[in-house]
């Protein structure tokens, strides 16, 4: 999910940056431009360190790994990836109330750094531990981050639009480059061979990978502090003289605890996810009959939700079932020359850069006659779903051994086309259909309608088995399936869908 960053919960009132500032490049904000190095260096931690996770967890112990099994491997890499999410509500929530955007990154960040360079240690105790502390931490900095970013412009700036694209940039940068580095350092025989030459322990070269995540981290925070000054007018914590909201704090930690706890417990009861389902569905049918305008637009907002998540469970299967097929399945060369597995991570951000313009020309181009906002849900799921319709055949062609490149090339690319339909679309009209006495609650909707998507991710992937091709071209149909259901339902429901929108576009 690397086209968009999150936004915060409930925003920060802070006083904007004066929109006569065009001191910095292109005539935008100067702090715009220490907000897209900060955040480009810590998703090319954050991407860097999850293009290795699924892969050095399976990893028997023999080449450097944990030897994990791929059920087990795959429940933890989902509960770790939702809980990044998940916990960007309680970040949100800190900083609007307790610390202030600005100091929320600065801290968030260095615990990221301490989390990717505790993984640096070849230790079971030390990997839990930065796991934790990336998801910690990560939910301190992403939402607030991208908070500043809109608090760098008065209302009505003409420069906002144009300065969240330049940050959208930063993300793909670092998203891209990212396991470029740590893929080689971790995978590569090059490397390998380095370390031996050094009188080091080849098989600790996955360590050597992570370490190279928190060294972006570190360099992102070095730009972070050395022109803190840009930040200046942005990003306060609230006064001090208000009173703090200490309970509401405890509850919302609890809630975010507790429901991460009990995501966990999914990956051995199913069932919690199928009453997940349920207790989404009666939501959307309770509000959805009640007579008032504003129940009405909460059901909209609770289809898109669904829809969300649905395409997050499929979409985020990139960094564990993709990225296990890609390395054991795939012939990982170009022009005859091989490339460590862990790059296929880079080709999603690639696809943006290249789709993204296009997409933007296209909506234009289509002024009032393009897509309405579920129809664009729609078509995200309709891609998503078909990219697993072109793994089955891809999976039964490994039966006579590993296939080409171009099965994920392909597949990347309709996943993005899912994802630039619906992830930039989403947050627009969550933000439309939001009560403005709600709209903390909507933006955290829309936070855990990717966390819950993560997870599911994480539980689907648990059943990603290599060895039969016939029950592996089984395992993307039946997803494929699942979705083409979703999609084709929600496609029924557009009509409605609109109608409980009342009016909003």
């Amino acid at each position: 999910m690397s086209s968009a960053p999150e936004p915060s919960p409930v925003p920060i009132e802070t006083e904007p940056e004066s929109p006569l500032d065009k001191n910095g490049i292109g005539g935008q904000p100067r702090g715009l431009t220490t907000l897209f190095m900060t955040e480009m260096w810590e998703r090319f931690s954050y991407y860097g360190m999850r293009a290795l996770l699924i892969l050095f967890m399976t990893k028997a112990a023999v080449d450097g790994g944990l030897g994990f099994e791929t059920k087990k491997a795959a429940g933890i890499y989902g509960t770790y990836t939702m809980s990044v999410y998940l916990l960007s509500i309680l970040g949100g929530f800190i900083a609007d109330n307790f610390i202030g955007a600005r100091r929320a990154v600065l801290i968030g960040g260095i615990v990221i750094a301490c989390g990717h360079y505790a993984m640096a240690f070849s230790s079971v105790t030390t990997f839990y531990a930065g796991l934790v502390l990336i998801a910690i931490g990560t939910g301190l900095l992403k939402p607030n981050i991208s908070t500043m970013v809109g608090s760098l412009y008065a209302p009505g700036d003409a420069r906002r639009d144009a300065g969240f694209s330049i940050f959208y940039m930063g993300i793909n940068l670092g998203a891209f480059l990212s396991p470029l580095v740590t893929g080689w350092l971790a995978q590569s025989a090059a490397w390998k061979a380095q370390l031996a030459a050094w009188g080091l322990d080849p098989m600790h070269s996955w360590h050597w990978g992570f370490a190279a995540a928190g060294v972006g981290m570190t360099l992102g925070l070095i730009a972070y502090v050395l022109q803190r000054e840009r930040l200046a007018q942005v990003g306060h914590a609230p006064a001090a003289h208000l009173a703090r909201p200490w309970g509401k704090l405890g509850l919302v930690a609890l809630a975010s605890f507790a429901l991460i706890i009990v995501m966990k417990l999914s990956d051995e009861y199913h069932a919690l996810v199928y009453a997940l389902f349920a207790l989404q569905i009666a939501a959307v049918l309770f509000f959805a009959f009640r007579p008032d305008q504003e129940s009405k637009r909460v059901a909209a907002i609770l289809i898109f939700f669904f829809a969300a998540e649905i395409f997050w469970a499929i979409f985020e299967q990139t960094g564990s079932t993709i990225s296990l097929f890609a390395d054991q399945l795939t012939q990982n060369e170009v022009l005859g020359h091989a490339f460590p597995s862990s790059w296929w991570q880079s080709v999603n951000s690639v696809w943006v850069i290249l789709l993204a313009p296009v997409f933007a020309f296209l909506w234009i181009k289509l002024g009032a006659r393009q897509p309405s906002s579920p129809l664009k849900f729609t078509l995200g799921l309709l891609f998503v779903a078909l990219s697993f319709v072109l793994m089955v055949p891809a999976a039964k062609l490994t039966a006579a051994g590993k296939i080409g490149p171009l099965w994920l090339v392909g597949l990347f690319f309709l996943q993005t086309v899912g994802e630039l339909c619906l992830s930039p679309v989403g947050l627009s009209t969550m933000t439309k259909l939001a009560p403005p006495r709600l709209l903390g609650l909507v933006m955290g909707i829309w936070f855990l309608a990717a966390a819950l998507g993560n997870k599911l991710a994480g539980v689907l992937a648990g059943d990603f088995k290599s060895e039969n091709a016939g029950e592996l071209a089984t395992f993307f149909w039946h997803q494929a399936l699942g979705v083409g259901v979703a999609t084709l339902v929600l496609f029924a429901l557009v009509p409605w869908t609109k109608k409980l929108m009342c009016g909003v576009k």
